[in-house]
């Protein structure tokens, strides 16, 4: 195992070396340029569409519920776990390097908004089948298949062994046991069952899960960071500095039997960007996939709502954690790591157990939410490699059992090989953004104007 385990470190420090972490810099930079930094500019009107209702004449959910799916797969065990295990290997400054790509992913995600609109189309069924490889195909040409099937082949294995499944259970089934005792085959049953039931029943019954349950859940978990940073509050100044000063000098956690461990700049930004990608999928090209499902004609107004999706995910929901855990002082005195080091952190501003219990909570349903919304991605991944729907059911009846598994699988590997399929996943998406820009470009004036 431990042989594996440092093959797939290695993997994954080659896939999200220098040329992944500019590639995705550089994306969100040129689109933050040449769209006059309208991930500012036009955040209020973004947050203003999300409420207001535009029925399109093509789509199969509404564009809020869309936009509640798409926050479903992302606000997961990287919202929590992650950025504990972020902060563990890549320092403090790892945070800084999470809202730099998360500032920067608000324009790229815009732009994989609009094309998913522009370039959507119908199969078999009936329903919206859209995303990178159809944006790849049809914006650049059949020459561009390959590049297509290959986002699409990445795209169905990440949601089987990556972001999808393998994380997100093991952190229900772990979170769960840790604070209520549950057996984990017990939980891992319950996961299965639930997760069966609601992906059998396609995008509506996906995205009306989560256009409940999201919501309801951003709003307790934020409620109770905000209750824990205002019990901490003195430690706030103190820890944005420490933020901001160690994304750019090395800097000392706690860590093995040495007592410190020294992160370097590098390390910091790998982890940040890394765990920033994963947390808000911007440039990965798995959003788009359920943006095309919306019920909307204007691919320049759901790319604005897509957008909103990594302000929520990474500048709110990822920051509080971050802001827990490095006002906790945990992080230099302790050699806590993932959920038992956000349960910790939690505790130490509340009274008794009940930050594990909020933790233990908001895992269960961000991971559960996160489980089912990749299913979709899957889904429509297999439906483009395979030119069909024949498959579908064999995919879902597959990603059910990769579930029931997933318990009984060890995490450290799960973690690398989600790091990997999602940079494989984003170099092709990423290729199709910079090589179809001038359409988003021209779309965005010509809407504004």
């Amino acid at each position: 195992m431990e042989s594996l385990i440092g093959v797939l470190q290695q993997i994954q420090e080659i896939v999200w070396g220098p040329p992944t972490m500019i590639l995705l810099l550089i994306t969100g930079l040129y689109y933050t340029l040449r769209l006059g930094f309208l991930q500012f500019i036009h955040l209020p009107k973004a947050i203003r569409y999300i409420f207001e209702k535009e029925e399109g004449s093509v789509g199969d959910v509404s564009a809020f519920a869309s936009l509640c799916t798409a926050l479903a797969a992302t606000i997961g065990t990287g919202s929590i776990v992650g950025v504990a295990t972020a902060l563990r290997v890549g320092g403090p400054g790892a945070l800084f390097w999470m809202w730099v790509s998360a500032i920067l992913g608000m324009a790229t995600k815009y732009a994989e908004g609009v094309l998913a609109i522009k370039y959507r189309s119908i199969d078999e069924n009936g329903e919206v089948a859209g995303g990178p490889m159809y944006y790849i195909e049809q914006g650049m040409g059949s020459k561009w298949k390959w590049l297509a099937k290959l986002f699409a082949f990445f795209g169905a294995v990440t949601a089987l062994m990556g972001c999808g499944t393998f994380p997100q259970v093991n952190a229900i089934t772990e979170s769960v046991s840790n604070a209520f005792s549950v057996p984990i085959p017990l939980v891992g049953a319950v996961v299965t069952i639930a997760t069966a039931a609601v992906v059998l029943g396609g995008i509506k019954s996906i995205s009306s899960v989560a256009e409940f349950v999201v919501p309801l859940m951003a709003a307790f978990y934020v409620a109770a960071s905000a209750y824990v940073l205002f019990n901490q509050s003195a430690a706030l100044p103190g820890a944005f500095v420490l933020v901001v000063k160690s994304a750019f000098e090395p800097t000392a956690v706690a860590g093995g039997a040495t007592g410190a461990v020294i992160v370097s700049v590098m390390t910091a930004m790998r982890t940040g960007i890394a765990r920033g990608v994963y947390t808000n999928e911007a440039g990965l090209g798995s959003a788009p996939i359920v943006v095309a499902a919306a019920k909307s004609d204007s691919g320049v107004r759901q790319g604005l709502i897509a957008m909103t999706g990594v302000f929520f995910t990474t500048i709110v929901i990822c920051t509080m954690t971050g802001l827990v855990i490095i006002t906790s002082g945990l992080l230099e005195g302790s050699t806590l790591d993932g959920g038992i080091l956000s349960n910790a952190a939690f505790n130490a501003g509340m009274s008794g157990d009940m930050g594990m219990y909020v933790v233990s909570i908001g895992l269960v349903f961000f991971s559960f939410t996160t489980i089912i919304g990749w299913n979709y991605y899957g889904e429509r991944c297999v439906v483009y490699l395979t030119d069909g729907v024949k498959y579908v059911m064999s995919y879902k009846i597959l990603y059910i059992l990769c579930v029931a598994v997933a318990p009984y699988l060890s995490i450290r590997p799960i973690w690398y090989m989600a790091d990997i399929t999602n940079a494989c996943m984003a170099f092709p998406n990423l290729i199709a953004l910079l090589v179809l820009s001038p359409i988003v470009i021209a779309e965005t004036k010509k809407y504004f104007q």
